[in-house]
């Protein structure tokens, strides 16, 4: 089945009932049972909902997995994974991530006695160097937020599998239209979906998707354990959000290759980070394991001041300054003080995000106003 097929048809079943070609919102919190233990598959809407059992199918699907687990955030998501892990256990992550997944690592489970390591991930020689009997995970962003580096996820995960080592890709930035972890030997692929999943600003929420059924089972218990679920509305939004990810993500990845190339001459643009310059150092493994190079851009002002970054983050009138990305607007974000912010500013000066960057999620508008607006912004 071909990709545009599949994520218009993953998960999407006719209604039994009354033959509805939408997945109903099944808005109930209990179903009753024939005889006790004795139901149609469904006790509690912590453990099972009929909306989220169709998008943890489609999730599957269009990841190319076999399982998929639906949260109430990607955060929740990642929280999950993490929780499959026991005091002593180390995790090597990025040292360039989300600033919500950095928090989470640092302020709720390092006090927990798991040890997170941050390394450079595009060189992969860079873990196994500090690969060690208690690393038990690697946690990887490809392209990372909000650098757009490139990390090789075939070369990791072959280094990890040869360790027994849990290999975890966080593929919200490129979405499962651009890019397969699971294919590349990931053994969990995680999205915040939220962005390009949901596609239109309206919807909170996160998934795991996964091969292994053992380490499903072991999710999923975590998932109806700790309850962190989502409501069948989220589901059902998330649900019709991916039918339309392959015709967004192609207009996504066109105007960003537009917005990216217009930086790059601008003569009062520095450095632009997206993966799809050729001479970027990311290029090759970038165009290998991806079918595009997406919609998310960062740069720099050719002074490199902060208070000329600021003027161009308050100047936009089609980019809003938001939070978040991947929705059919454009948003304009200051990593920094925004996303960021959580990250110690010597921490984040040590990996290159500068105080002056500027994060863009350019949308599916027309591409000569996304410039024009960047032009009267950036003046």
């Amino acid at each position: 089945m071909k990709i545009a097929t599949k994520f218009i048809h993953a998960g999407a079943e006719p209604d039994p009932s009354t033959g509805a070609i939408m997945t109903p919102i099944y808005q109930t919190s209990t179903y009753v049972q024939a005889a006790p233990g004795k139901n149609k598959g469904f006790e509690y809407a912590r453990s099972q909902n009929p909306t989220r059992k169709a998008l943890e199918d489609a999730l599957a699907v269009i990841e190319n997995g076999q399982y998929g687990l639906a949260f109430s955030s990607g955060v929740a998501a990642t929280d999950a994974v993490i929780k499959l892990l026991s005091p002593g256990d180390e995790v090597i992550a990025g040292n360039d991530m989300y600033g919500g997944t950095y928090r989470l690592f640092t302020k709720v489970f390092e006090k927990f006695g798991i040890r997170f390591i941050y390394v450079d991930t595009t060189n992969a020689a860079n873990i196994s160097k500090v690969i060690s009997d208690h690393t038990k995970l690697i946690w990887l962003e490809t392209p990372t937020n909000p650098l757009m580096n490139i990390t090789d996820i075939s070369a990791v995960t072959a280094m990890a599998k040869a360790k027994n080592i849990l290999v975890c890709v966080d593929n919200t930035f490129a979405s499962p239209y651009l890019q397969n972890p699971l294919d590349l030997g990931a053994d969990i692929v995680m999205h915040s979906s939220t962005k390009y999943l949901g596609g239109h600003s309206d919807v909170i929420q996160g998934a795991l998707i996964l091969n292994n059924k053992e380490l499903r089972e072991q999710l999923y218990f975590i998932q109806k354990s700790c309850g962190a679920v989502p409501g069948p509305m989220d589901c059902f939004l998330v649900l019709r959000g991916i039918k339309t990810l392959h015709v967004r993500m192609k207009q996504h990845c066109e105007n960003g290759a537009v917005v990216a190339r217009w930086l790059r001459q601008h003569p009062k643009v520095g450095k632009v980070y997206w993966p799809g310059f050729e001479d970027s150092a990311g290029y090759a493994v970038a165009k290998q394991q991806m079918r595009d190079f997406g919609g998310m851009i960062s740069f720099e002002l050719a002074d490199n001041s902060v208070e000329a970054a600021m003027k161009v983050l308050s100047s936009t009138k089609i980019f809003s300054l938001a939070e978040s990305l991947g929705g059919v607007e454009s948003l304009i974000n200051h990593p920094a003080s925004m996303t960021h912010a959580s990250i110690p500013r010597d921490e984040r000066i040590k990996n290159g995000l500068s105080d002056s960057l500027i994060r863009l999620s350019v949308g599916i508008e027309d591409a000569e106003d996304l410039t024009e607006d960047l032009e009267q912004a950036i003046g």
